[in-house]
Protein backbone atom coordinates (compact mmCIF):
# COMPACT_ATOMS: atom_id res chain seq x y z
CA UNK A 1 0.00 0.00 0.00
CA UNK A 2 2.84 2.37 0.79
CA UNK A 3 4.47 1.77 -2.60
CA UNK A 4 1.10 2.38 -4.41
CA UNK A 5 0.61 5.62 -2.56
CA UNK A 6 4.08 6.78 -3.48
CA UNK A 7 3.45 5.94 -7.15
CA UNK A 8 0.19 7.88 -7.18
CA UNK A 9 1.82 10.82 -5.49
CA UNK A 10 4.71 10.63 -7.98
CA UNK A 11 2.26 10.75 -10.88
CA UNK A 12 0.53 13.74 -9.33
CA UNK A 13 3.84 15.51 -8.97
CA UNK A 14 4.81 14.70 -12.57
CA UNK A 15 1.45 15.98 -13.82
CA UNK A 16 1.80 19.13 -11.76
CA UNK A 17 5.28 19.71 -13.18
CA UNK A 18 4.01 19.23 -16.72
CA UNK A 19 1.21 21.73 -16.16
CA UNK A 20 3.71 24.24 -14.76
CA UNK A 21 6.01 23.79 -17.76
CA UNK A 22 3.11 24.17 -20.23
CA UNK A 23 1.91 27.28 -18.40
CA UNK A 24 5.44 28.69 -18.58
CA UNK A 25 5.72 28.06 -22.32
CA UNK A 26 2.29 29.62 -22.93
CA UNK A 27 3.28 32.64 -20.85
CA UNK A 28 6.45 33.11 -22.90
CA UNK A 29 4.50 32.76 -26.15
CA UNK A 30 1.88 35.22 -24.93
CA UNK A 31 4.58 37.71 -23.93
CA UNK A 32 6.31 37.28 -27.31
CA UNK A 33 3.01 37.77 -29.14
CA UNK A 34 2.23 40.92 -27.17
CA UNK A 35 5.74 42.19 -27.86
CA UNK A 36 5.35 41.63 -31.62
CA UNK A 37 1.95 43.34 -31.61
CA UNK A 38 3.32 46.36 -29.74
CA UNK A 39 6.38 46.57 -32.00
CA UNK A 40 4.24 46.17 -35.13
CA UNK A 41 1.79 48.86 -34.03
CA UNK A 42 4.56 51.26 -33.04
CA UNK A 43 6.45 50.77 -36.31
CA UNK A 44 3.28 51.15 -38.40
CA UNK A 45 2.37 54.34 -36.53
CA UNK A 46 5.88 55.76 -37.03
CA UNK A 47 5.85 54.97 -40.74
CA UNK A 48 2.44 56.54 -41.26
CA UNK A 49 3.27 59.64 -39.21
CA UNK A 50 6.30 60.84 -41.17
CA UNK A 51 6.98 64.56 -41.52
CA UNK A 52 5.69 66.08 -44.75
CA UNK A 53 8.23 67.19 -47.32
CA UNK A 54 7.83 70.89 -48.01
CA UNK A 55 7.90 72.34 -51.51
CA UNK A 56 11.30 73.54 -52.76
CA UNK A 57 11.76 77.29 -53.02
CA UNK A 58 11.46 77.78 -56.79
CA UNK A 59 10.98 81.31 -58.18
CA UNK A 60 7.61 81.61 -59.93
CA UNK A 61 9.27 82.89 -63.13
CA UNK A 62 11.15 79.60 -63.49
CA UNK A 63 7.94 77.59 -63.87
CA UNK A 64 5.65 77.83 -66.90
CA UNK A 65 2.44 79.81 -66.18
CA UNK A 66 0.09 77.90 -63.90
CA UNK A 67 -3.01 78.25 -61.76
CA UNK A 68 -2.76 77.42 -58.08
CA UNK A 69 -5.76 75.37 -57.05
CA UNK A 70 -7.15 73.34 -54.17
CA UNK A 71 -9.64 70.50 -53.97
CA UNK A 72 -10.87 67.75 -51.68
CA UNK A 73 -9.76 64.11 -51.75
CA UNK A 74 -12.39 61.49 -52.52
CA UNK A 75 -12.63 60.86 -48.78
CA UNK A 76 -14.41 64.26 -48.60
CA UNK A 77 -12.18 65.25 -45.69
CA UNK A 78 -8.61 65.90 -46.83
CA UNK A 79 -7.83 69.26 -48.45
CA UNK A 80 -5.24 68.98 -51.24
CA UNK A 81 -3.25 71.62 -53.14
CA UNK A 82 -1.87 71.66 -56.66
CA UNK A 83 -0.84 73.51 -59.80
CA UNK A 84 -2.62 73.34 -63.13
CA UNK A 85 -0.56 74.01 -66.26
CA UNK A 86 -2.71 74.71 -69.30
CA UNK A 87 -1.75 74.46 -72.97
CA UNK A 88 -3.52 75.36 -76.21
CA UNK A 89 -5.75 72.72 -77.82
CA UNK A 90 -4.90 70.07 -75.19
CA UNK A 91 -5.01 66.40 -76.15
CA UNK A 92 -5.30 65.17 -72.57
CA UNK A 93 -4.23 66.09 -69.04
CA UNK A 94 -1.29 64.36 -67.35
CA UNK A 95 -1.74 63.97 -63.59
CA UNK A 96 1.53 63.40 -61.73
CA UNK A 97 1.27 61.31 -58.54
CA UNK A 98 4.44 61.48 -56.45
CA UNK A 99 6.16 58.99 -54.15
CA UNK A 100 5.93 58.82 -50.35
CA UNK A 101 8.15 61.44 -48.66
CA UNK A 102 7.98 63.63 -51.75
CA UNK A 103 5.69 66.36 -53.09
CA UNK A 104 4.22 67.77 -56.32
CA UNK A 105 7.76 68.42 -57.63
CA UNK A 106 9.27 64.93 -57.26
CA UNK A 107 12.33 65.91 -59.30
CA UNK A 108 12.60 69.43 -57.85
CA UNK A 109 13.52 72.20 -60.30
CA UNK A 110 14.53 69.60 -62.92
CA UNK A 111 10.80 68.90 -63.27
CA UNK A 112 10.42 72.17 -65.22
CA UNK A 113 11.85 70.76 -68.44
CA UNK A 114 9.49 67.79 -68.30
CA UNK A 115 6.49 70.05 -67.75
CA UNK A 116 7.53 72.17 -70.74
CA UNK A 117 7.86 69.01 -72.87
CA UNK A 118 4.30 67.99 -71.99
CA UNK A 119 2.91 71.46 -72.68
CA UNK A 120 4.74 71.72 -76.01
CA UNK A 121 3.15 68.41 -77.04
CA UNK A 122 -0.25 69.86 -76.10
CA UNK A 123 -0.85 68.01 -72.87
CA UNK A 124 -2.13 69.85 -69.83
CA UNK A 125 -0.23 69.03 -66.62
CA UNK A 126 -1.63 68.73 -63.12
CA UNK A 127 0.80 68.54 -60.20
CA UNK A 128 -0.53 68.14 -56.69
CA UNK A 129 0.57 67.21 -53.19
CA UNK A 130 -0.80 63.98 -51.79
CA UNK A 131 -2.01 64.02 -48.19
CA UNK A 132 0.64 64.81 -45.58
CA UNK A 133 2.97 66.32 -48.18
CA UNK A 134 3.77 69.75 -49.56
CA UNK A 135 0.91 72.17 -48.91
CA UNK A 136 -1.82 69.55 -48.57
CA UNK A 137 -3.47 68.67 -45.26
CA UNK A 138 -3.48 65.30 -43.52
CA UNK A 139 -1.28 64.03 -40.70
CA UNK A 140 -0.59 60.51 -41.95
CA UNK A 141 0.36 58.72 -45.17
CA UNK A 142 -0.63 55.26 -46.34
CA UNK A 143 1.95 54.32 -49.00
CA UNK A 144 -0.85 54.19 -51.59
CA UNK A 145 -3.52 52.65 -49.32
CA UNK A 146 -4.93 56.10 -48.50
CA UNK A 147 -3.57 58.07 -51.43
CA UNK A 148 -5.77 56.34 -54.02
CA UNK A 149 -8.56 58.56 -52.70
CA UNK A 150 -6.39 61.61 -53.42
CA UNK A 151 -5.87 60.39 -56.98
CA UNK A 152 -9.62 60.06 -57.52
CA UNK A 153 -10.11 63.53 -56.04
CA UNK A 154 -7.47 64.90 -58.43
CA UNK A 155 -9.15 63.28 -61.45
CA UNK A 156 -12.52 64.68 -60.41
CA UNK A 157 -11.00 68.16 -60.02
CA UNK A 158 -9.21 68.00 -63.36
CA UNK A 159 -12.45 66.92 -65.02
CA UNK A 160 -14.00 70.10 -63.65
CA UNK A 161 -11.26 72.60 -64.58
CA UNK A 162 -9.93 71.09 -67.83
CA UNK A 163 -11.54 70.83 -71.26
CA UNK A 164 -9.91 67.47 -71.96
CA UNK A 165 -12.10 64.38 -72.15
CA UNK A 166 -9.68 62.03 -70.39
CA UNK A 167 -6.53 61.93 -68.26
CA UNK A 168 -3.18 60.14 -68.26
CA UNK A 169 -1.88 59.07 -64.85
CA UNK A 170 1.84 59.31 -64.11
CA UNK A 171 2.80 57.47 -60.93
CA UNK A 172 6.23 57.66 -59.32
CA UNK A 173 7.25 55.14 -56.64
CA UNK A 174 4.34 54.45 -54.30
CA UNK A 175 2.41 56.86 -56.53
CA UNK A 176 2.20 53.89 -58.92
CA UNK A 177 0.35 51.96 -56.23
CA UNK A 178 -1.98 54.91 -55.56
CA UNK A 179 -2.80 55.16 -59.28
CA UNK A 180 -3.44 51.45 -59.75
CA UNK A 181 -5.50 51.17 -56.57
CA UNK A 182 -7.58 54.16 -57.72
CA UNK A 183 -8.23 52.46 -61.06
CA UNK A 184 -9.14 49.24 -59.29
CA UNK A 185 -11.77 51.11 -57.24
CA UNK A 186 -13.52 52.58 -60.29
CA UNK A 187 -16.42 50.92 -62.13
CA UNK A 188 -15.81 49.65 -65.66
CA UNK A 189 -18.54 51.93 -67.04
CA UNK A 190 -21.07 54.50 -65.88
CA UNK A 191 -24.06 52.35 -66.77
CA UNK A 192 -26.57 51.93 -63.96
CA UNK A 193 -25.98 48.18 -63.80
CA UNK A 194 -22.20 48.61 -63.73
CA UNK A 195 -22.49 51.02 -60.77
CA UNK A 196 -24.39 48.55 -58.63
CA UNK A 197 -22.33 47.43 -55.67
CA UNK A 198 -20.18 50.59 -55.61
CA UNK A 199 -20.43 53.08 -52.77
CA UNK A 200 -22.37 56.28 -53.32
CA UNK A 201 -19.12 58.20 -53.03
CA UNK A 202 -17.64 56.33 -56.02
CA UNK A 203 -20.87 56.67 -58.00
CA UNK A 204 -20.90 60.44 -57.39
CA UNK A 205 -17.42 60.93 -58.89
CA UNK A 206 -18.96 61.31 -62.33
CA UNK A 207 -16.48 59.14 -64.24
CA UNK A 208 -15.44 55.52 -64.62
CA UNK A 209 -12.15 53.76 -65.36
CA UNK A 210 -12.42 54.53 -69.10
CA UNK A 211 -11.74 58.20 -68.27
CA UNK A 212 -8.10 57.14 -67.76
CA UNK A 213 -6.61 56.73 -71.24
CA UNK A 214 -3.01 55.83 -70.35
CA UNK A 215 -0.56 55.39 -67.50
CA UNK A 216 3.14 56.07 -66.92
CA UNK A 217 4.82 54.12 -64.12
CA UNK A 218 8.22 55.01 -62.66
CA UNK A 219 9.50 52.22 -60.38
CA UNK A 220 6.35 50.08 -60.06
CA UNK A 221 6.36 47.29 -57.46
CA UNK A 222 4.98 43.77 -57.85
CA UNK A 223 2.79 44.08 -54.75
CA UNK A 224 1.30 47.08 -52.98
CA UNK A 225 3.02 46.04 -49.71
CA UNK A 226 6.42 46.25 -51.38
CA UNK A 227 6.56 50.02 -50.85
CA UNK A 228 6.29 49.51 -47.08
CA UNK A 229 8.56 46.53 -46.39
CA UNK A 230 11.88 48.32 -47.20
CA UNK A 231 11.02 51.06 -44.70
CA UNK A 232 10.28 48.43 -42.05
CA UNK A 233 13.65 46.78 -42.73
CA UNK A 234 15.41 50.11 -42.15
CA UNK A 235 13.44 51.11 -39.06
CA UNK A 236 12.88 47.92 -37.06
CA UNK A 237 15.56 45.69 -35.51
CA UNK A 238 13.01 42.88 -35.60
CA UNK A 239 12.24 43.49 -39.27
CA UNK A 240 12.69 39.81 -40.14
CA UNK A 241 9.42 39.30 -38.25
CA UNK A 242 7.60 42.66 -38.32
CA UNK A 243 7.95 43.22 -42.07
CA UNK A 244 5.20 40.66 -42.53
CA UNK A 245 2.87 42.37 -40.05
CA UNK A 246 3.46 46.12 -40.42
CA UNK A 247 2.00 46.33 -43.96
CA UNK A 248 -1.10 44.56 -42.64
CA UNK A 249 -1.39 47.07 -39.78
CA UNK A 250 -1.10 49.98 -42.21
CA UNK A 251 -3.73 48.44 -44.49
CA UNK A 252 -6.12 47.99 -41.57
CA UNK A 253 -5.53 51.60 -40.48
CA UNK A 254 -6.35 52.72 -44.02
CA UNK A 255 -9.48 50.56 -44.14
CA UNK A 256 -8.10 48.18 -46.75
CA UNK A 257 -8.55 44.45 -46.25
CA UNK A 258 -5.76 43.08 -48.40
CA UNK A 259 -2.73 43.85 -50.53
CA UNK A 260 -2.97 44.12 -54.32
CA UNK A 261 -0.94 42.24 -56.89
CA UNK A 262 0.15 45.29 -58.88
CA UNK A 263 2.03 43.19 -61.43
CA UNK A 264 -1.20 41.44 -62.40
CA UNK A 265 -3.07 44.74 -62.58
CA UNK A 266 -0.41 46.25 -64.84
CA UNK A 267 -0.28 43.26 -67.15
CA UNK A 268 -4.03 43.38 -67.76
CA UNK A 269 -4.54 47.11 -68.31
CA UNK A 270 -6.28 47.67 -71.68
CA UNK A 271 -4.66 51.12 -72.09
CA UNK A 272 -1.15 52.16 -73.19
CA UNK A 273 1.43 51.70 -70.44
CA UNK A 274 4.95 53.12 -70.14
CA UNK A 275 7.28 51.68 -67.50
CA UNK A 276 10.58 53.34 -66.56
CA UNK A 277 12.90 52.11 -63.83
CA UNK A 278 16.48 52.00 -62.61
CA UNK A 279 18.75 49.06 -63.25
CA UNK A 280 20.16 49.26 -59.72
CA UNK A 281 16.88 49.55 -57.84
CA UNK A 282 17.28 47.56 -54.62
CA UNK A 283 14.21 49.11 -52.98
CA UNK A 284 11.44 47.34 -54.87
CA UNK A 285 13.92 45.39 -57.02
CA UNK A 286 14.91 46.03 -60.62
CA UNK A 287 14.67 42.30 -61.35
CA UNK A 288 11.05 42.27 -60.18
CA UNK A 289 10.22 45.29 -62.31
CA UNK A 290 11.86 43.54 -65.24
CA UNK A 291 9.46 40.63 -64.72
CA UNK A 292 6.51 43.05 -64.74
CA UNK A 293 7.74 44.48 -68.04
CA UNK A 294 8.18 41.04 -69.60
CA UNK A 295 4.68 39.91 -68.59
CA UNK A 296 3.12 43.16 -69.77
CA UNK A 297 4.84 42.88 -73.16
CA UNK A 298 3.84 39.26 -73.48
CA UNK A 299 0.16 40.08 -72.99
CA UNK A 300 0.03 43.57 -74.53
CA UNK A 301 3.02 44.02 -76.85
CA UNK A 302 1.36 46.74 -78.94
CA UNK A 303 0.48 49.05 -76.07
CA UNK A 304 3.61 48.80 -73.94
CA UNK A 305 6.79 50.86 -73.78
CA UNK A 306 9.57 50.44 -71.25
CA UNK A 307 12.98 51.81 -70.41
CA UNK A 308 15.57 50.60 -67.92
CA UNK A 309 18.20 53.18 -67.03
CA UNK A 310 21.36 51.44 -65.85
CA UNK A 311 23.07 52.91 -62.82
CA UNK A 312 19.85 54.35 -61.43
CA UNK A 313 18.31 53.25 -58.13
CA UNK A 314 14.76 53.57 -56.89
CA UNK A 315 13.04 56.61 -58.49
CA UNK A 316 16.44 57.88 -59.66
CA UNK A 317 16.05 57.22 -63.39
CA UNK A 318 15.11 60.80 -64.29
CA UNK A 319 17.99 62.36 -62.35
CA UNK A 320 20.51 59.92 -63.84
CA UNK A 321 19.44 60.30 -67.47
CA UNK A 322 17.08 63.23 -67.94
CA UNK A 323 17.51 63.34 -71.69
CA UNK A 324 16.78 59.64 -72.21
CA UNK A 325 13.89 59.71 -69.75
CA UNK A 326 12.23 62.69 -71.44
CA UNK A 327 12.77 61.18 -74.88
CA UNK A 328 11.03 57.98 -73.77
CA UNK A 329 8.03 59.90 -72.44
CA UNK A 330 7.85 61.97 -75.64
CA UNK A 331 7.92 58.86 -77.81
CA UNK A 332 5.24 57.19 -75.66
CA UNK A 333 2.89 60.17 -75.83
CA UNK A 334 3.40 60.76 -79.55
CA UNK A 335 2.93 57.08 -80.40
CA UNK A 336 -0.31 56.50 -78.52
CA UNK A 337 -2.02 59.86 -78.08
CA UNK A 338 -1.27 62.09 -81.07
Amino acid sequence: MGRGLIKREGKKLSLSGLIVRIALVLSVLAAATIGIIVLTTTTANDLMSIDKKELPNIPSNVLPPYSATSFVSADDQTQLSGWFFKTDDPISTIIVVHDTQSNRLPFNVSMVQMIEDFLNMHFNVFLFDLRNSGESSGAICGYGYLEWMDVLGAIKHVKKISVTTDVILYGIGSGCSACLLAMDKLPQSSDTEALEGYSQRIQDLGFDVTYISGIILDSPAKNSDDYIIPFVEKKSKMAFITKYFVPYAIRISAGESGSVNLATEISRLPIPVCIIYGGRDTFVGSDKIGQIVEERKRLNPNTTKSMMISGAGYCEAYMIDQEGYRAELTEFLEQYFK
